[in-house]
């Protein structure tokens, strides 16, 4: 567990990147196997890889994702429906590990 400081988190790469990485590849291998691979992948690569993470207050963070990369990658993989179910599955999982990381809440 690291201890957190919300201010640093302003400057998350500089003070948090180690556990943004983590928490992204968590989330992503807590789904490999899962969901289709070719849209796990292409989410991560190609979304994920362009998102912003926040901290909201209270243990709580948000993920923000480039609206034109979603759009973009969703006509790409052909299955809007599954695309979105991993899509929504990745950043609630990501959410959540960021909390475990950060000792908002215990691990599973």
């Amino acid at each position: 567990m690291t201890e957190f400081d919300p201010e640093k988190f302003e400057d998350k790469y500089v003070h948090y990147f180690e556990e943004l990485q983590e928490a992204y590849s968590n989330a992503y291998n807590q789904l490999h196997g899962r969901y289709d691979s070719e849209i796990l992948k292409a989410i991560d690569r190609n979304v994920l890889s362009e998102s912003e993470p926040f901290y909201e207050g209270d243990g709580e963070f948000r993920i923000e994702l480039p609206d034109e990369r979603v759009e973009e990658v969703r006509s790409a993989v052909g299955e809007p429906e599954r695309f979105d179910t991993v899509l929504e599955e990745l950043v609630t999982r990501i959410e959540a590990e960021l909390r475990r990381i950060f000792g908002f809440e215990s691990a599973d």
